[in-house]
């Protein structure tokens, strides 16, 4: 390499790339983030997103997964990349630019495997605590991207179970969306995609009659997405 090159390397200033994760789950009733608590100096108090540095000998992909199972013992979750935050000022201590994920994920699924190492805790939406740095802007604009996602595409499966309820799945989007849905305009709406199959199971203690499970055909949604893409459009 020519000497010329290698100097112009030498000469900029180096900054250092954090990861951080939002993670996004629905425990039934309401959308949650997954916090840890920041535990050094005068910090301590102050809860975070799952974030950590990525060291030289790995990939961006690499570093957030092996971040999260550091924080939480989580492992296999799917994270995409949402955005880089790079505002010089962001972290006092240092010049870093952080690389932003987030993920859905069905809390029931994943609450016993979460290690308690770093007090992960699950937070309502509607009741944050002050966060780290510029962790609430992170956090902003993953919802809106969540909520863009939501509209093109049925994300919010990833947010249930296999088997879910009508009710259940208006719960999650009225979450997702920060707004109450009309109940019958949802269920008839929903149903006239034909792209649930309806099991024989009741969900117990929903009401006296019970609420029917469904599950998404998956091979039928994927020959016809379109018509699930106009379910929340039209």
């Amino acid at each position: 390499m020519r000497l010329d090159i290698l100097q112009q390397y030498e000469s900029q200033t180096k900054c250092l790339v954090a990861l951080d994760s939002i993670i996004f789950g629905f425990d039934g009733d309401e959308l949650k983030l997954l916090l840890v608590k920041r535990g050094i100096e005068e910090e301590r108090h102050t809860w975070s997103l799952m974030g950590g540095w990525v060291q030289p000998e790995e990939s961006l992909e690499e570093a957030s997964n092996r971040i999260l199972f550091e924080l939480t013992n989580l492992k296999d979750i799917y994270l995409e990349q949402l955005y880089t935050f790079g505002n010089p000022g962001r972290d006092p201590v240092e010049r870093t630019v952080s690389v932003a994920y987030f993920a859905l994920i069905n809390v029931e699924d994943y609450d016993s495997k979460i290690s308690k190492n770093f007090e992960a805790q699950w937070f309502s939406m509607q009741e944050l605590p002050p966060l780290l740095f510029d962790h609430g802007s992170m956090v902003t604009m993953a919802i809106e991207h969540l909520r863009y996602k939501a509209s093109q595409h049925p994300i919010g499966f990833e947010l249930l179970p296999e088997k879910f309820t009508i009710p259940q799945l208006q719960k999650l989007y009225e979450a997702i969306f920060g707004t109450e849905l009309d109940k019958r305009n949802f269920s008839r709406k929903l149903l006239s995609t034909h792209l649930l199959v309806k099991l024989d199971e009741k969900q117990k203690g929903y009401s006296k009659k019970g609420a029917f499970y469904y599950r998404i055909d998956e091979d039928k949604y994927k020959k016809q997405f379109n018509t699930f893409l106009n379910f929340f459009t039209g």
